[in-house]
């Protein structure tokens, strides 16, 4: 069956625009394909495919390439030279890696699908996918998110579901096209600061990690869904603490003098900074204090502030408080802080 498909569209030559071939339990593809150079839409879904064949290579028309549920081993190199191609759908194979070079051609590739499948890591030469708008990589074993993947500036939609992450890069601010991003199922922690700047964020999906407080300014974000279910997010069950003041050490009270005479422009400082690249270094790792708006350098206190969801978000049916970090730089501070402010305890059970 498959053989009379073949070269019936092989009869077709260079008229020939689509090749269907799913389910056929085709072992290899065929080399016949280098007489289609006028191909756009090549489907080789659900057979038992090991690789590809090099003469796939002439398919420089070719903009959808389905190899879904198949036998690949890894992202081809191959695939570099398919310069038009827009749409590469590789879900449901054996896939543990990216043959070197093999995202060097896909400059127009819009939509790539890795769902289910053996990946551990994303190399930074993701990068080179510069039109890419869908990236989809469901049910792999990915540990990290590279940050060369957060310089793909034409992202809208983003799904890392059910993997093994445990952070988010800071440079994830650098998506400002994204407009969905699904996290569901992993081991994140903590999402960074930077995830406020997703001006057009609009759907979120978290559920399912071990998320207890978010960034300070999330409240912001324009969502329109945001599901969290299943974290252990902080709650609000205040209880009485003994405060303890601390002990500055040396670094954290000049660095605190520093930063603050340079946010008046000390001129002689501001000057004298340059030659410190040290210095400058240790200073660019300072926050700034939720109550007085003063600099300083180490975590003082953290404290947690709980704020109502948006009325515009559609969100998991018991959330009724989002818990958003808030550093303050000292007790006197923290003595001002306003009703829904509390520093964060972790209390025994008895």
């Amino acid at each position: 069956m498959a053989e009379r498909l073949l070269v019936r569209a092989l009869k077709g030559g260079k008229n020939t625009k689509i090749v269907t071939l799913n389910g056929k339990k085709i072992t290899k593809m065929p080399s016949t394909l280098e007489k289609l150079p006028g191909l756009k839409t090549l489907d080789l879904q659900n057979n038992r495919i090991p690789k590809v064949c090099p003469e796939i290579s002439t398919l420089t028309q070719l903009t959808s390439l389905n190899l879904g549920n198949n036998l690949l081993e890894e992202v081809p190199e191959e695939m570099k030279y398919l310069t038009s191609l827009k749409k590469l759908h590789l879900f449901g194979n054996r896939i543990h890696r990216f043959a070197s070079g093999a995202c060097d051609g896909l400059q127009n590739l819009i939509l790539l699908s890795l769902n289910n499948n053996q990946l551990t890591w994303i190399p930074p030469e993701v990068s080179r996918l510069k039109s890419l708008t869908y990236l989809s990589i469901n049910h792999n074993w990915l540990a990290s998110i590279p940050r060369e993947l957060c310089f793909l500036k034409n992202l809208s939609e983003l799904q890392l579901n059910y993997n093994q992450l445990i952070c988010i890069p800071e440079e994830i601010k650098f998506l400002k096209n994204l407009q969905k991003l699904f996290l569901v199922r992993n081991n994140i922690e903590v999402l960074p600061e930077g995830f406020c700047d997703l001006i057009n964020l609009r759907s979120l999906d978290i559920a399912g990690n071990v998320i207890q407080i978010f960034p300070s300014g999330f409240q912001n974000l324009k969502l329109r869904e945001f599901y969290c279910e299943e974290n252990p997010l902080l709650m609000k069950q205040p209880v009485h603490a003994v405060k303890q003041e601390g002990v500055w050490r040396l670094q954290e009270i000049t660095s605190r003098f520093i930063m603050n005479q340079l946010a008046e422009k000390n001129l002689f400082l501001m000057q004298a900074f340059e030659w410190y690249p040290q210095v400058r270094n240790i200073i660019s790792q300072g926050r700034k204090c939720a109550i007085c708006g003063k600099s300083f350098l180490a975590v003082w206190l953290e404290c947690v502030e709980f704020v109502p969801p948006s009325k515009n978000w559609k969100i998991s049916r018991n959330l009724q408080l989002v818990p958003l970090r808030i550093l303050i730089c000292s007790y006197k501070c923290f003595n001002q802080r306003g009703p829904n402010v509390f520093g964060i305890a972790q209390v025994e059970s008895r």
